[in-house]
């Protein structure tokens, strides 16, 4: 007989322990303090309760709950020890199948863990979706794990503790994150697309791309949308209002990647609205708008080097020029529009009309850790930073590293570790606004280890969520590259090569947005987004709204190993479709 949650709030607190005995092995602790918390308003805020009962705890509680854990494959199972819980999840993973090279492996890890950390690794073997993974996956992730600094790996442990509990509460309240469930594996089907054997990777109109728009396309017409793929190759979902003169909400994502890219990054965007049309349309429930989601074909630049094609297209701000532009190959812009089959003439007539147009809403998985160290499922973007982007190239004098003496050197390659400093000191000042410095690339030309460098280049991001302390930020570093190289008789060159404003979301529709999270069982959480997305292209157009969903493995992105879970994607979809059945048109 199934458990309800109504039954739980209403239980005496007795027998609310011991209904929850085999959610969290042997610390009957934690169900007998999450009772005095109760009713609980739904689910989501159920598992939140007792997950933050969690991290309250003291550092010897919670040692005590990861201890309580046995290992994978350990002499517990072994000797047929661990709770009917433990005994069906290692079961679903195949760990009692194990090879006895695996096996021993297995051993191994465990010993090597327990011996750096003190504790046993905590994995939830049922994985993201619920399917479970491969011994090869855990297997993977013992060993990448076992690489952590112990306090990351103690909250990794709890994280992985959550997630097991999730689960174990899902099954016993026969509850299915239907939603979530759906969109992981329409992420799988997408993702196992790829120009690149063993990796992700699909770039703009190739045909793993065309193979990818035609899948969306196909998921939309079964939602019940009316569906086109437009010049740029825009995947467009309209799912109709009754009121043929409504005005339209739009949602939307970017299907292309990087190389060697995640599942989730963009996709998740396009996905999750399809999964909720298609819960709206088998309840036969319309909106008093048009509800549009649209797939863009292009984002991440990766093939030819310029980004947001297919959300500039929908503004109108669609630079025909970048037609003429080549890939690797020699392949223009314009071929490749045109041998997909669509009319390159036809680009401009994708412009919207602003009069048409309600505003847009975007979900996207967070590519980050913030909300992962909150143990939160979703956070509210509260705008999208901008970002200023430099080639920096020095130029000192390159002589002998032997007959040199210190004080008479030029050396391009310390005037660059200075730099980098002065970047890493700078940009850690204004974090209320999300202010960030990076030097990703650094190069000594014809560099040697006998020769001091005469030469350097290295590259300069600095992103804030407000363009005042961006460009303030800006202006220091800058400053400062002209002060040390001026000290160190260094002679340099600046190249700017990006200069995007920050897009703010709109308070009108993040106001929504935070009211349907409160109903969701989530205290409203609002953070930045350091990185691009869509969203700041379609500002130009109508205001915007962004929710994120949490984003696993250390916050990892435009990465194999980027990973969410069914029940925060659930969650997410939850929100979502609250957002569009509560939506109120700007006055």
């Amino acid at each position: 007989m199934t458990t309800t949650l109504e039954q739980l709030n209403a239980a005496e607190t007795s027998a609310f322990i011991a209904a929850l005995h085999g959610i969290y092995e042997h610390s009957p602790w934690i169900p007998e303090r999450a009772a005095l918390q109760r009713p609980f308003r739904n689910l989501t805020a159920f598992k939140l309760a007792l997950h933050k009962v969690v991290t309250d705890a003291s550092r010897a509680e919670q040692l005590g709950l990861i201890r309580a854990h046995p290992e994978l494959a350990g002499r517990a199972a072994i000797a047929g020890e661990l709770t009917a819980e433990s005994t069906g999840e290692q079961a679903k993973a195949g760990l009692n199948l194990c090879s006895p090279e695996e096996f021993a492996r297995l051993q191994q890890l465990n010993a090597d863990y327990n011996a750096k950390f003190g504790f046993p690794f905590i994995l939830a073997v049922k994985g993201p979706t619920g399917a479970g993974l491969t011994r090869q996956q855990i297997i993977a992730t013992f060993a990448r794990r076992l690489r952590n600094q112990p306090e990351d790996e103690l909250r990794e442990a709890l994280r992985q503790i959550g997630r097991i509990a999730e689960m174990r509460i899902n099954d016993l309240l026969g509850y299915r994150p239907v939603m979530g469930a759906t969109v992981m594996q329409w992420a799988e089907e997408i993702g196992a697309l790829s120009e690149d054997e063993g990796a992700l990777t699909c770039t703009y109109l190739t045909e793993t791309h065309q193979r990818t728009a035609e899948q969306i396309a196909q998921w939309m017409r079964e939602a019940g949308m009316h569906v086109h793929i437009d010049a740029v190759g825009n995947v467009v979902g309209r799912y109709l209002s009754t009121d043929p003169q409504a005005r339209t909400l739009l949602t939307g994502s970017h299907y292309d990647t990087v190389r060697n890219g995640g599942k989730y990054d963009g996709r998740e965007g396009i996905l999750l609205p399809i999964a909720v049309v298609k819960h709206l349309q088998e309840r036969g429930e319309t909106l008093p708008f048009h509800f549009e989601v649209i797939g863009f074909s292009e984002e991440e630049g990766v093939r030819f080097k310029s980004t947001f094609l297919g959300s500039n297209a929908v503004t109108g701000h669609f630079d025909m020029k970048l037609l003429d532009l080549q890939d690797k190959d020699g392949i223009s812009m314009r071929e490749v529009i045109t041998q997909a089959g669509h009319d390159v003439a036809a680009i401009p007539q994708i412009a919207r009309d602003p009069a048409d147009i309600l505003g847009y809403v975007e979900v996207h998985i967070e590519q980050g850790p913030v909300l992962l160290n909150r143990d939160l499922p979703v956070g509210i973007v509260t705008s999208i930073a901008g970002s200023s982007r430099y080639l920096v190239e020095l130029k000192g004098v390159a002589s002998h590293a032997g007959t040199t003496p210190m004080d008479m050197r030029k050396d391009a390659a310390a005037a660059a570790a200075e730099i980098i400093l002065y970047v890493e000191q700078r940009c850690s000042q204004d974090q209320h606004a999300a202010l960030v410095g990076t030097v990703g690339q650094l190069q000594v030309p014809r560099g040697s280890t006998n020769v001091i460098p005469g030469g350097c280049q290295l590259s300069l991001d600095i992103r804030a969520a407000v363009d005042e302390v961006r460009m303030a930020a800006v202006k220091d570093v800058l400053g400062k590259i002209e002060e040390i190289c001026g000290r160190r008789s260094i002679d340099f060159k600046l190249e700017e090569t990006l200069s995007a404003p920050a897009a703010p979301c709109a308070p009108w529709l993040m106001d929504q947005l935070r009211a349907a999270t409160e109903r969701a069982g989530v205290t409203p959480f609002e953070l930045a987004s350091g990185a691009g997305h869509d969203a700041m292209a379609i500002a130009k157009l109508t205001d915007v709204c962004m929710l994120f969903t949490r984003c696993g493995n250390g916050g990892i992105s435009h990465n194999p190993l980027e990973t969410m879970t069914a029940d925060d994607a659930e969650v997410s979809g939850q929100i979502l479709l609250d957002f569009l059945r509560s939506f109120e048109v700007k006055r």
